[in-house]
């Protein structure tokens, strides 16, 4: 019976909001990869490499962060959330711990962004598969709010890092958040559950509940046109967006001459926009058509792109508004993406489904931050940049309007469902 369900001892009613902060605090430890421009000026000091050098450890945890969640996403409904949940805590700790005995920009790229990027990649997708079992009635805002853990993450590892830095040393830093986050993962591992197939909040209609299409994993979302779109939108909404992230400290050092504490510090400040944009924008997509809130944040972009494109040294303000756009739309792609999932795809294989929509995250951190750095390096300055991400948002809008929405098809198949739930 669904009223003997537990979770940490509460019954389910109550117990499932402890799961969002539960998977919020594995998304803190995972996402502190967004922290990465804290550590790039001390590398490039150490191991004495340019802009290009010090983003591919990085960008290749990026890589494999995306690259593993696929593969995460089939696990989990084969060994469990709890074991691939060890699994991933275990990939990121080792990860740092190793990075820190590092002595070239290779080897910490293989311990840093292979191994640490593999872990990120295997736990992100568990929290938000677990939650979006537990709330069938509240799915883009319960999703939403649990990967607040992931955006605010730097809003914590960020100071923690640069004073751990300052302190003692970059290689210390590396030690000590490895040994933190792996634990800590490891502990909140064993609570992580998925709601048995038969159980439903006693809330929820008979209607919210029966609006999964009836198709199924793989051929709905591979033959949808909804699915390429989304997926397009997703690689460009976090090229840019990571893109951002990863040169916010070097930008606000080079073009605006702001001093390294205040560029470091700025990206905690960046990091509250992206963890705020996450809930809202889940909550946008669950209550507007997808491709409304998509072309939102491309416009949003837009406006940061003016402000960087024409920012002048000591424009403090400027640089600090442009860049909290920035990370809030990587925020809300970072919601519109799995919320959009669960509304045009089969609910019931979300993890799968989301794993392969997340390979656009891959797509759009490889390319974006190679792009990036390569650009500083040939032209000298971080200028020319936002001329590309404008052009991006553009082409963003474009192919949101055409393909973000649900096929005809599905439209029909959803309809029946509905009509077949009132009968």
């Amino acid at each position: 019976m669904p009223s003997e369900v537990k979770i940490l001892g509460l019954s389910a009613e109550r117990g499932r909001w402890l799961l969002i902060l539960l998977g919020m605090n594995v998304l803190l430890c995972s996402g502190s990869v967004y922290a990465w421009s804290v550590f790039r000026k001390p590398l490039e000091t150490e191991l004495n490499i340019g802009a290009t050098e010090s983003l591919l450890p990085y960008t290749i945890a990026l890589v494999f962060y995306a690259a593993l969640m696929p593969v995460s996403g089939f696990l989990i409904p084969r060994i469990g959330p709890q074991m691939v949940t060890v699994i991933g805590g275990i990939a990121v700790g080792l990860g740092y711990f190793l990075s820190s005995f590092a002595t070239d920009i290779t080897t910490m790229t293989l311990a840093y962004g292979v191994i640490a990027g593999s872990g990120v990649g295997t736990t992100y997708g568990v929290p938000m598969a677990v939650v979006a079992q537990w709330f069938p009635d509240k799915k883009g805002l319960a999703v939403g709010i649990t990967i607040i853990g992931f955006g605010l993450s730097p809003l914590i590892s960020a100071p923690i890092a640069s004073s751990l830095i300052s302190a003692y040393s970059l290689r210390t830093a590396l030690r000590v958040l490895g040994v933190t986050f792996g634990l800590l993962i490891l502990a909140i591992a064993t609570t992580l559950k998925l709601p048995p197939k038969d159980w439903h909040p006693r809330q929820a209609s008979s209607l919210s509940l029966s609006t999964a299409p009836t198709r199924t994993y793989p051929k709905h979302l591979l033959t949808s046109r909804s699915f390429y779109g989304l997926w397009i939108c997703y690689a460009l909404g976090t090229l840019i967006g990571l893109s951002a992230i990863g040169i916010s400290s070097p930008v606000g050092e080079e073009m605006i001459n702001v001093n390294p504490a205040l560029a470091a510090s700025s990206v905690s400040l960046f990091a509250v926009f992206n963890g705020i944009a996450r809930p809202l924008f889940g909550w946008l997509s669950d209550r507007f058509e997808p491709r409304y809130v998509a072309i939102a944040s491309y416009v949003l972009i837009l406006i940061a792109c003016i402000l960087m494109a024409t920012a002048q040294s000591g424009q403090v303000a400027t640089y600090l508004l442009a860049f909290c756009l920035f990370w809030f739309c990587l925020g809300g792609w970072l919601a519109i993406a799995p919320t959009t999932t669960l509304r045009f795809f089969d609910p019931d294989h979300y993890a799968q489904n989301y794993g392969i929509v997340f390979t656009a995250y891959g797509v759009g951190a490889l390319s974006g931050n190679l792009a990036t750095g390569q650009i500083r390096d040939w032209l000298g300055s971080y200028t020319y940049v936002f001329y590309l991400m404008a052009l991006l948002a553009l082409v963003g809008i474009v192919t949101a309007n055409t393909l973000l929405k649900r096929d005809r098809s599905e439209t029909i198949t959803l309809e029946t469902t509905q009509k077949c739930g009132k009968r």
